[in-house]
């Protein structure tokens, strides 16, 4: 008898919270410009103990918020 293996692909789950290292990743943007973003109030962010972390909503919406440079 031949013993056959089942093997489930699990897609991955859009993540819901970003380190501030994973949502400069998102926005192509370094660490620091994301920290001047959160001090700045432009891209809020939620505090879970002593780290903070951006929701993927407020990541879209920083960015559907850009004005496309005309120059």
């Amino acid at each position: 008898m031949e013993a056959h293996t089942v093997t489930t692909v699990v897609k991955p789950t859009a993540r819901a919270l970003f380190t501030v290292k994973a949502a400069a990743e998102y926005l192509s943007f370094g660490r620091s410009t994301v920290y001047e973003l959160m001090a700045s109030g432009d891209l809020p962010y939620v505090k879970v103990g002593r780290s903070r972390r951006i929701r993927l909503v407020e990541l879209d919406a920083f960015v559907a918020q850009l004005e496309p440079q005309s120059k």
